[in-house]
């Protein structure tokens, strides 16, 4: 069971620092990564509003395109001078095939993190990596290296029956992923629990027994042979489980979500309650969910803010009450490391602060965030007040830099075009006198049940004031409507479901 001071961890950051700094040898149990796929695709965080239509803000949540560059030949010369022998000779090997190109900046991103997850992974422990023809045979070599050939237990592949696919294009359509199942030794003390499903029609099979060292067909005593009625089947390395469907209750709008049943399955099959679950690309944070659910430990990582607010609502919405403690780690604490992040040139700094600043109060991204003009709304609030079942909005600007008594008046002017009751103006600077004066013109909002009271229809709050805990003044009648809400569930009442 689990240990009683831990805390699970929910870390913000590049993954290969926080494996290095933060997560010691030999203290996780399993590992699952589903790391971008080296599939040339920008993803984006689709959010949807309360009807279940897609909103038309589209945020760049990663990039899945890698470049070779100087970045790239720093990381390769790491791995070559100072990782295991067979891995630099393998990564050198595919240099000399591939040359110096985009597909040779992923693996080597890959094999950087390879030697991190097995410097982490207990020695009874096991990894599932996600991955996709693309880079998968690739992949597998560079598992073969650091982990070792004899410690390659199954190639898996999910079937996901269910997608659409364009059968216009001269190829067989692709319905599955290839997830590469290692463990740490080749010893067989590792855990595994044998699975089963159930069928999807019985069947009848004849009954067999051992005589005489061979195994022969049973019979009755009249000589009948004997049957039984097999309702489930031993779970084999094709694993059918549907992919999520845009309107699954399940979906929240990120774009490479796994389905919860697929996490649930390596997570009985190569762990037990109290375990330590590592995903180190958590995304979405179908993993941490899984392992929540099945009172496993867990210790998830992302290189975006996104992520990081999306995985804290679907922890609430999911498990309410029940949640066990954890904590969020690597995000600003203070107003200085805010401003480190504001001014942070790497990884998209700007917008990093606005996101991680959005998910201070709540709030979803608005716009696409790829490079253009400012639209003047960065994020979106929405919140109910009556029972007509229509959201009522809060728009929301954040700034880093200087800020002038011009942008709140912008701000009236963006209210008035969305249509919006309350505009709420963040800052990490103080704002000046006028600013604070500009935004008292714009009156107040009343809710018109509630006509004792009043809202300052345009807020400003500093990053210091949202950080001791002060929060924009609204509404909070019904739960808000700004992210899609993952289904209530219940964690597991301590078993370990489909073993046989």
């Amino acid at each position: 069971m689990t240990t009683p001071d831990w805390k699970n961890q929910l870390y913000f950051g590049d993954n290969l620092d926080i494996l290095r700094e933060h997560v010691a040898d030999a203290s996780v149990d399993l590992i699952y990564l589903d790391p971008p796929f080296k599939s040339d695709a920008n993803y984006n965080i689709l959010f949807q509003e309360k009807s279940g239509e897609q909103s038309a803000a589209q945020i760049m949540a990663f990039e899945d395109t890698w470049h070779w560059s100087l970045e790239a030949e720093i990381a390769y010369r790491d791995v070559v001078a100072n990782a295991p022998e067979k891995l630099s000779k393998v990564l050198e090997a595919m240099r000399t095939f591939l040359g110096p190109n985009d597909m040779l900046a992923y693996l080597t991103m890959m094999a950087q993190r390879m030697v991190e997850l097995h410097r982490v992974l207990k020695d009874a422990g096991s990894i599932y990596l996600h991955c996709d023809p693309t880079a998968s045979h690739y992949l597998k070599l560079l598992m073969d290296s650091v982990f070792g050939q004899g410690n390659f237990r199954s190639e898996l592949h999910w079937y996901y029956y269910n997608k659409m696919h364009d059968y216009r294009k001269k190829l067989f359509a692709a319905a599955t992923d290839t997830i590469l199942f290692y463990v740490k030794n080749d010893q067989s003390n590792f855990t595994f629990h044998q699975l089963a499903e159930k069928r999807d029609k019985p069947v009848k099979q004849l009954v067999r027994k051992k005589v005489n060292g061979r195994m022969v067909n049973a019979r009755d005593d009249d000589g009948n042979l004997l049957y039984q009625t097999r309702t489930e089947r031993t779970i084999d390395n094709v694993w059918r489980i549907p992919m999520l469907q845009p309107a699954a209750r399940e979906r929240l709008g990120y774009p490479t979500q796994k389905p919860e049943a697929l996490l649930e399955r390596i997570i009985n099959a190569s762990s037990n309650e109290g375990d330590v679950v590592l995903d180190p690309f958590c995304g979405c944070g179908t993993a941490i969910a899984a392992a929540e659910r099945l009172n496993r430990r867990w210790i998830g990582i992302d290189v975006t803010h996104i992520a990081i607010t999306l995985i804290r609502h679907r922890l609430q919405d999911t498990f309410k009450g029940e949640l066990r403690p954890y904590e969020v780690l690597g995000q600003p604490q203070d107003v200085a490391s805010a401003q480190a992040l504001a001014t942070d040139s790497e990884n998209s700094g700007r917008y990093q602060f606005e996101w991680w600043a959005l998910g201070l109060v709540d709030a979803r991204p608005a716009g696409d965030r790829k490079k253009g003009a400012d639209s003047g709304i960065d994020g979106v609030i929405n919140f109910f007040d009556d029972n007509s079942g229509k959201a009522k909005r809060i728009i929301v600007q954040v700034k880093s830099g200087n800020v002038t008594r011009n942008q709140i008046a912008t701000l009236k002017g963006d209210m008035e075009r969305e249509k919006a009751e309350i505009g709420l103006f963040i800052t990490l600077k103080p704002p000046t006198g006028p600013m604070e004066s500009e935004a008292l013109t714009a009156g107040f909002y009343t809710p018109e049940h509630y006509p004792d009271a009043q809202y300052q229809r345009i807020q400003i709050l500093t990053i210091e004031e949202l950080l001791s805990g002060q929060q924009a003044q609204y509404p909070r009648l019904a739960p808000d409507a700004t992210f899609q809400r993952a289904p209530r569930r219940r964690r597991s009442a301590g078993s370990q479901p489909g073993l046989v």
